[in-house]
């Protein structure tokens, strides 16, 4: 049981690192809202890196975001934290690759298997967390500034490289919760014997071979 488990954990985390990495690559983390008639529809659209307009046929340009320290506070943040969770994501597969049971990497016990394998799945929950908060921040962002009637300048709404973001954090921390959950029950199973060395020695103790013979013997 333990061993699907850590399987179904392991390929859990690896589809939500590579959702994690394709919600950083999409575009539409956030999309306007207001596109205006059909002949002069336009629409913008932002992530991390750059903002891009689309006109009416349909043609896009995408102008990168030129300082870094000019962008708002949570922009970069949320770059920072989606960067530390994709290292963490790699870190954490590499170290789950040598937790596995069925794979056999030099002559290592399963005692260190389990422990990698814990280690592993620890990562995945922090880079999990690391793109949860990242996401969310930036949706945050996006819903106040929607909701705010003061607001000037152009609303957006939630683009879909937010919910892809949302589905991979989900995966890499319920996948990372599996993997601790394996060895949690790995160490439960353990063959209990019946030797115990604080305890003493017992003796036992036989019957001495009797030395009276047959008085006839003496005949």
């Amino acid at each position: 049981m333990s061993t699907a488990l850590e399987v179904t954990g392991f390929f859990m985390c690896l589809i939500g690192w590579v959702l994690t990495g394709l919600a950083v690559a999409n575009d539409y983390w956030k999309i306007s809202s207001v596109q205006g008639n059909v002949i002069i529809s336009n629409r913008l659209y932002e992530n991390l890196w750059h903002a891009c307009g689309e006109d009416s046929t349909g043609k896009a340009n995408c102008q990168d975001f030129q300082s870094m320290l000019a962008l708002p506070v949570h922009i970069q943040a949320c770059r920072a934290l989606m960067i530390i969770s994709l290292i963490l994501g790699l870190v954490g597969i590499i170290l789950s690759s040598m937790g596995l049971k069925c794979i056999q990497i030099g002559s290592k016990s399963n005692e260190s298997k389990g422990k990698a394998m814990v280690i592993g799945g620890i990562i995945f929950i922090l880079s999990g967390l690391c793109a949860m908060v990242g996401v969310s921040w930036y949706a945050g962002r996006v819903v106040a500034e929607f909701n705010d009637p003061f607001f000037g300048g152009v609303k957006f709404e939630l683009g879909s490289g937010l919910f892809i973001g949302w589905g991979g954090a989900a995966l890499c921390i319920l996948g990372g919760a599996f993997k601790c959950s394996a060895y949690k029950r790995f160490s439960k199973t353990k063959d209990k014997g019946a030797y115990y060395p604080g305890a003493k020695p017992q003796t036992i103790y036989t019957a001495a071979p009797s030395n009276i013979d047959n008085p006839k013997a003496y005949v």
